[in-house]
């Protein structure tokens, strides 16, 4: 071969075995690309069917979905990173036996991170908070996207996505768990007959239940709640469907306001009267 000829070295057996070796790590990366996704779809297709015979929430099974896809692809990636190097020729023996001493050292030197395990353990096992959830938490709120062992991701109303600290976490407000209350509170003219408005108010809530599928009971006008300035406050409630009483309130507001108009009765607002004094 030339390279001996030039140098009086024989090249060939480093060139196969850095051939076989890229080989190799090629046949790995494939078996990986392939492996991952149908892992994935094994995971979901277990949690499906273990929600169904256990009836879970959609939520949950979420939850469980997400947690397991992390926790088996840091697996993949680390048994990827030991094969990769078993095939170049590096010890395992002495990375797997500082991955105890690594783990000792991150108890000790990471504590930030362990707690944030630890309450994320706690999270799911209480079930404090679900996949799409409104809650607030950290002093955020918004709607959940991931729970995992460190973080838990939630995405705001302007749609910013949140990554909160599982130790930042000591109290969760959790709105979708049961039935939510929808309370819509309008104000009346002192000058309108109470039981009229009430009773024309009362007809307008049936009317818009009446085959909305969010609402679970009500809306119902409850009396009157406080005197303003220039109103009476009257107060409705109704219960709804988790997530589903904000849109309630909108369009049960537009309801109201639309038979208030019909029936003629005013919807007051702020008047400035002013005295002119005038020499005699």
């Amino acid at each position: 071969m030339f390279f001996v000829e030039l140098w009086g070295i024989d090249f060939e057996p480093y060139i196969r075995g850095s051939i076989s070796i890229i080989l190799k790590i090629i046949v790995v990366i494939i078996v990986y690309s392939i492996v991952k996704p149908i892992g994935k779809r094994i995971i979901k297709s277990i949690i499906e069917k273990v929600g169904n015979r256990q009836k879970l929430s959609d939520g949950r099974k979420k939850t469980l979905e997400k947690l397991i896809h992390n926790i088996y692809t840091y697996i993949l990636i680390f048994v990827l990173v030991i094969t990769l190097l078993d095939i170049v020729g590096i010890p395992i023996g002495p990375i797997l036996a500082g991955a105890g001493i690594l783990g000792l050292a991150i108890s000790f030197g990471a504590q930030g991170l362990v707690s944030d395990i630890v309450t994320g353990f706690f999270i799911l096992m209480e079930r404090q908070i679900d996949v799409d959830d409104y809650v607030v938490a950290g002093g955020l709120d918004g709607i959940v996207e991931e729970v995992g062992l460190r973080t838990t991701k939630l995405r705001g109303f302007d749609g910013t996505l949140h990554f909160i600290p599982n130790r930042n976490i000591s109290n969760v407000t959790n709105h979708s768990r049961g039935n939510m209350r929808a309370l819509v509170d309008i104000g009346i003219s002192y000058n309108e007959d109470m039981d009229h408005v009430i009773s024309v108010i009362q007809k307008a809530c049936d009317a818009f239940a009446t085959g909305d599928e969010r609402i679970k009971e009500g809306p119902n006008v409850i009396g009157v709640q406080s005197f303003g300035a220039s109103e009476v406050v009257l107060r409705i409630i109704a219960q709804t469907e988790n997530g589903e009483q904000f849109g309630v309130e909108r369009e049960l507001r537009k309801a109201i306001k639309e038979t208030l108009d019909q029936a003629g009765i005013e919807i007051p607002y702020p008047h400035q009267v002013m005295i002119q004094k005038t020499q005699a």
